[in-house]
């Protein structure tokens, strides 16, 4: 007797974007860290990595050959379970944020009208990888690590939803593809020439959110080692590594598709048009990152209580007030 199995479609796109999201998030990794690098030396007029490789293009390559060969190692007194939790959970939600995000017109893992939704919940994993690795490590640096990554991702949320809730306000949806087939192919078109105040509010927040300079206080090198992951080596500090990087393409994702067209552009639209957006975003916070020097702590909270959520709140008001009367 012959059994016919029919796998649905929409299980077959998850499971082939669940692998392409895998590959895309190494090998983005493996060039942003090159192209970090490359950054920082040139706006502090140094060549960065120039000897493995063509122009060091191996040097990234050859440091995630070193953190792979490096013995894990855990402190004495961590709680051990927990510990290794941390980084794992740091990094395997990445790919569920990933999962909604259209990068072309029919090129995405999951079809559903509440891809915000999904991303936004998903992505408060982070935070709490970030505060079990600083507890469980039984170092009092990486304590006091967690305990700023809570009180920053705490703050930084609000605004951040505050922006979001803006452009679902005036499209009417929480579908990202929706999101970009509202807005048109020229720059004109795009949601941040209507909101321009709310992209300003979103990128700011997703640099506190991402722990990025000049908000990079849970791993401020200069007072705390290097905070929340400081007794993390080998590939528990490589998970943080990569979580990071790949936090940082979801966040200037979603940026493109809420404020700058997704993959729409002047000319022949596609997933070329995204990526390049993208990129865009992620040179800009490199350049933050090496041009600006940290905050201190409490301008850090007072940047976000004093005028990101006022300006937020007003702007989400203004938003309601414009679409009742139209």
């Amino acid at each position: 007797m012959n059994i016919n199995v029919v796998t649905p479609p929409e299980l077959v796109r998850l499971v082939v974007g669940l692998v392409a999201l895998a590959a895309f998030v190494g090998l983005n990794a493996v060039v942003l860290v090159y192209l970090e690098r490359k950054v920082a030396g040139h706006v502090q007029r140094r060549p960065g990595p120039y000897e493995v490789g063509p122009h060091g293009i191996l040097q990234t390559v050859a440091d995630a050959a070193k953190l792979i060969g490096k013995q894990l190692l855990t402190p004495d007194g961590a709680d051990k379970f927990l510990y290794w939790l941390a980084p794992i959970l740091a990094f395997l939600p990445v790919f569920v944020l990933f999962m909604p995000v259209p990068f072309g017109e029919e090129l995405y893992s999951l079809d559903t009208n509440l891809g915000l939704v999904l991303i936004l919940a998903y992505a408060g994993f982070a935070v709490l990888s970030l505060c079990l690795a600083g507890w469980a490590s039984n170092n009092k640096w990486g304590l006091l690590g967690a305990a700023r990554a809570v009180s920053q991702s705490v703050a930084y949320e609000i605004p951040l939803l505050l922006a979001v809730l803006a452009i679902a306000f005036m499209t009417g949806t929480l579908d990202l593809r929706e999101i970009t087939a509202q807005q048109g192919q020229w720059p004109w078109q795009w949601n941040i020439a209507l909101q321009p105040l709310a992209f300003i509010i979103y990128f700011t927040s997703a640099l506190g959110e991402t722990n990025r300079a000049p908000f990079d206080l849970p791993e401020g090198e200069s007072e705390l080692t290097a905070g929340f992951h400081t007794e993390y080596s080998g590939m528990g500090f490589g998970m943080f590594f990569l979580a990071e990087y790949a936090n940082m393409i979801v966040v200037c994702s979603v940026a493109t598709v809420l404020f700058l067209g997704g993959w729409k552009g002047p000319f022949y639209s596609g997933v070329w048009w995204f990526l390049a957006k993208v990129y865009v975003l992620l040179l800009v916070m490199m350049w933050f990152r090496w041009t600006y020097p940290r905050v201190r702590f409490d301008q850090l909270l007072n940047i976000n209580w004093k005028w990101l959520l006022p300006l937020g709140v007003i702007n989400l008001l203004v938003t309601a007030i414009v679409i009742k009367l139209v």
